[in-house]
């Protein structure tokens, strides 16, 4: 009797549990939309990311990079600001785009990539802009973008040197090279290759943007630092960045192929300690061998180092790690083509393979930005950017 109690029983909860399970199964077919609409934002940001469709040869001028910022906040409204931090000698604004996911307010990061402040150096800023669209066009469909803006703020400034982008010119409208106008080693001589004088603008009407003396080349650094608006500018935007975890700052420019820190003209003003050597040598390795980009010693290039750089000042002023990306191959270089520094200064480079070389670009901006937190305390940056397939691309033929 108690046997078939105990059968009894057990055939009636199976029952139950039968009856349960069943239930539940017609639920959940019941609500299919409600199930898929819960499970797609997971979905959404396991997606890989993707391109910008850009097409070689659409460059932008500053009405095009004003049209540009200005649809971007319109079609990202939270995501967006677009803002004038100064004005030209000609009185055009000196546009920032920043990007940050508006809705996340917990304390971030903050990070500065410019371009353009030789005006005939387009690519440094297409790549500003390249990279603003890679990031909205990706966020809240790729983990590490979406993670990215709701970590960062990220302020891009795609011409620094307006005038000059629109002439098509290396200077400002003064004839200043103003990537030789910033307070830090000012004014200095190049020992073998020439360097800069402190010109200005003559009687305020004459421009001498540079001399050439045989093999030597002087550039016009201006009268004095930051005599110009647009280094005006730049250095008070980056005073209060200092306020918002300032974490690392890339000046963009063409075409010595090369992604540099740090002093190659002259001593360093201030020590170097060996954590922060280390961090920008880490940097600077890891573009090499994750990139065409590379590492260089060429004697060369301190041309590049003299006195006045935005990037030397930024680092002297702040203690952030703080690089020059020179994009392009030596090639797209005029006078490494044999064409005369004055031809080559009056910009007769060469704009071609637009989105090759926009694509070689985004994984070192990419590096840069899943490691902001890392930069920021000087500690080794380590982790590894999430690309999109076929980034980078295969070198040129």
């Amino acid at each position: 009797m108690n046997n078939k109690l105990s059968q009894i029983i057990a055939l009636f909860l199976c029952s139950i549990l039968l009856v349960v399970t069943f239930s539940g199964c017609i639920e959940k077919e019941q609500k299919p939309e409600e199930s898929k609409e819960k499970l797609l934002p997971a979905t959404q940001l396991d997606q890989p990311s993707i391109l910008p469709d850009w097409k070689d040869g659409e460059y932008h001028d500053y009405y095009e990079t004003t049209d540009m910022l200005s649809d971007f906040k319109v079609k990202y409204p939270d995501l967006v600001n677009v803002f004038s931090i100064g004005k030209s000698v000609l009185g055009k604004d000196i546009w920032c785009i920043r990007i940050t996911n508006e809705n996340n307010t917990k304390p971030k990061s903050s990070c500065l990539i410019d371009g353009c402040i030789h005006g005939n150096e387009w690519e440094g800023g297409e790549a500003c802009l390249h990279l603003a669209e890679y990031l909205l066009i990706n966020f809240d469909n790729n983990k590490t973008i979406t993670n990215i803006l709701n970590s960062s703020e990220i302020y891009i400034v795609p011409l620094i040197n307006p005038d000059g982008r629109q002439e098509n010119t290396r200077w400002n409208e003064n004839g200043i090279d103003l990537n030789r106008n910033y307070d830090i080693d000012f004014g200095r001589l190049l020992p073998k290759r020439g360097g800069v004088l402190r010109l200005g603008k003559l009687f305020g009407v004459i421009k001498i943007p540079y001399i050439i003396l045989g093999k030597y080349v002087f550039e016009n650094c201006g009268r004095h630092p930051f005599s110009e608006p647009e280094t005006q500018s730049m250095r008070d935007f980056m005073r209060n960045l200092e306020y918002k975890d300032f974490s690392f700052y890339v000046d963009c420019h063409t075409a010595a192929h090369c992604f540099l820190a740090g002093w190659g003209a002259f001593k360093s003003p201030f020590e170097i300690s060996k954590q922060e050597q280390y961090i920008l040598d880490y940097a600077i390795e890891w573009v090499a061998e994750n990139t065409e980009y590379k590492m260089t010693d060429d004697p060369s290039l301190t041309v590049y180092s003299t006195g006045g750089l935005g990037t030397d000042w930024c680092f002297k002023e702040f203690r952030i790690p703080s690089f020059c990306f020179e994009m392009l191959s030596e090639n797209y270089f005029p006078s490494k083509g044999g064409i005369p520094w004055d031809k080559a200064y009056l910009g007769e480079g060469k704009h071609d393979h637009l989105v090759h070389w926009m694509e070689t670009t985004l994984p070192v901006f990419m590096y840069l930005l899943v490691n902001i937190d890392n930069l920021h305390e000087w500690r080794t940056p380590d982790i590894q950017p999430s690309l999109p397939e076929g980034v980078p691309p295969e070198p040129l033929q």
